[in-house]
């Protein structure tokens, strides 16, 4: 599939409006938001480090230079105002202005329920297809017809309730997305002080974010019966293969309510929703997960000026989730831990618990920021607990997903280089071990590692649809910047559809079990095609 054919409508939906003011507000703003951007961006995570100069112009424009995307407006009307007459480009930019209705500017200033929301958007859709199939120059009939969602916050769950609850819209309209990106969505609601949105907190549509009433407009009140989550997406309402769960994680810099709104969603959030809640999996037809969605991670805030919309990382992996040609999914696998000496009997008995904490930090070749970033200082890594892990072995390993991320032949630094590249940095933290619920101190040495070392892939597609994957790598302690190390047939397989897993096995020094304490394992790194 040429670039080109990947060019379609994307239909932005903008987050939660709390008054009546805030309402006013973002339906005054022809863009609901989507045309701000930054010049800033932390540079630590301390918010008294003077922040970095980085001209990030909003995704609008970038989508307009990058790809000439163009917005829909004409002679100061919208398409869905009755006096709008024409077509639109099929790369157009839609902002569905939900809150028009709810605001004393346009509407009667009653706020509508997101079940009325979602049927809302299925109507925009159907109205969008009908204009770009009416174009001529697009050469697209109505049934060819595909769109992309990119929302934010509450618009996430719009989207979704439209693309879950056959009921909140047409079977028509779900048909025509084809991509659902969401920007720090609260995809298992919203917390206060540890606590879920309490179901009669009503005031303002609060409780939108109640899990409870969640369930009931996502069509998923059996699963979270089960679970008590509500992060879950059947795989017959929409394959979450073709969903982006965009996650911010720096909460100092939201300063909204003059800083309460941080103060209760606590420490692992943007400043209101929870890192935890923010991503999604989809589950197959016995209720059962199938896979995660592709999740990135961000040190930006909910919104504001450090803000996750209007920011370099979730731009570029915006445009590599809908336009980008592979992708690679970031896995790993633990087999053995081991634990220091003093503490094996500890261990044995059953006395000993830890909480192991799995940073990355993944780029792609020749570019000044990351596409994923979990670390522990900004709460964002991936956490097992010693239990889990002593169980580990090698075959039944403690499977971690870590990421996803998207690279594009269009950002190589060599145009004519055939290979797509990316660096990972992976770290395990030493953890604190405590014996008896009692912090442990013999050995401890605050910022320690298991394991700390960075990778340089280097992959080369197949030239044909029955070729086979080539690749290429260097663990950067032993050569920096480089990847000439080619991968063995046992490091790589490839499976019919054409899909290449290739693994990286790693330990804390050269034992197998690992020296006391350590930790042996792989990363599994699954590699498509995407959009072909």
């Amino acid at each position: 599939m040429s670039e080109v054919d990947r060019l379609w409508p994307i239909i932005y939906v903008r987050g939660y409006a709390m008054t009546q003011t805030e309402i006013d507000e973002t339906t005054s703003d022809p863009f609901c938001g989507f045309n701000i951007g930054s010049t800033i961006v932390r540079a630590t995570t301390d918010p008294k480090t003077p922040p970095r100069k980085l001209m990030f112009e909003s995704p609008l424009v970038r989508l307009g230079s990058d790809y000439k995307y163009s917005d829909v407006y004409q002679d100061g009307l919208d398409i869905v105002d009755p006096d709008w007459d024409g077509t639109i480009d099929r790369r157009s930019v839609i902002i569905y202005r939900y809150y028009d209705s709810s605001s004393t500017l346009f509407g009667d200033g009653k706020t509508r329920s997101i079940e009325d929301f979602a049927k809302g958007l299925s109507e925009l859709i159907l109205r969008v297809r009908e204009l770009v199939a009416a174009n001529p120059e697009n050469a697209v009939q109505a049934k060819e017809f595909s769109c992309y969602l990119v929302a934010h916050s509450m618009g996430g769950l719009v989207c979704r309730a439209f693309l879950q609850n056959e009921k909140l819209g047409s079977k028509v309209a779900r048909a025509c997305v084809s991509k659902f990106f969401t920007y720090a969505t609260p995809h298992n609601g919203i917390e206060i002080a540890g606590n879920n949105v309490p179901s009669w907190l009503t005031l303002n549509d609060v409780d939108n974010f109640n899990q409870k009433k969640m369930a009931k407009y996502l069509d998923i009140e059996s699963v979270f019966k089960k679970t008590g989550r509500v992060d879950w997406l059947p795989e017959e309402s929409f394959p979450s293969r073709n969903v982006f769960c965009m996650v911010g994680t720096n909460r100092g810099d939201y300063d909204v309510a003059a800083g309460l709104s941080r103060t209760f969603a606590g420490h692992g959030s943007d400043g209101l929703v929870r890192v935890s809640n923010a991503s999604v999996w989809g589950t197959n037809a016995a209720g059962k997960l199938s896979e995660p969605c592709a999740t990135a991670y961000a040190y930006r805030s909910h919104s504001g000026r450090y803000g996750i919309v209007n920011s370099e990382e979730a731009y570029q992996n915006l445009v590599r989730f809908l336009f980008g040609d592979l992708r690679v999914d970031l896995w790993l696998d633990v087999t053995h831990i081991g634990v220091p000496q003093e503490l094996e009997q500890a261990d044995k008995d059953g006395e000993l618990t830890a909480l192991y904490q799995f940073e990355v930090l993944a780029a792609p070749r020749g570019k000044r920021w990351f596409l994923t970033r979990r670390t522990s200082e900004e709460d964002s890594v991936a956490v097992r607990d010693h239990a889990t892990l002593r169980k580990a072995t090698e075959k039944k390993p403690e499977s971690i997903y870590l990421s996803s991320i998207f690279l594009a032949n269009r950002f190589k630094v060599n145009a004519q280089r055939p290979t797509l590249a990316y660096s990972l940095s992976l770290a395990v933290r030493v953890p604190d071990y405590e014996v008896n619920k009692k912090f442990w101190p013999n050995r401890h040495y605050e910022g320690e590692s298991l394991f700390r070392n960075s990778i340089v892939v280097e992959m080369t597609p197949p030239g044909t649809d029955d070729g086979k994957w080539k690749a290429t790598y260097n663990w950067q302690n032993n050569d920096v910047g480089q990847s000439s190390k080619p991968v063995t047939p046992k490091q790589l397989t490839q499976t019919a559809d054409g899909t290449a897993e290739i693994t990286f096995g790693f330990a804390t020094g050269d034992a197998t079990p690992p020296r006391s304490p350590g930790i042996v394992g792989q990363l599994r790194f699954l590699v498509s095609h995407w959009n072909r």
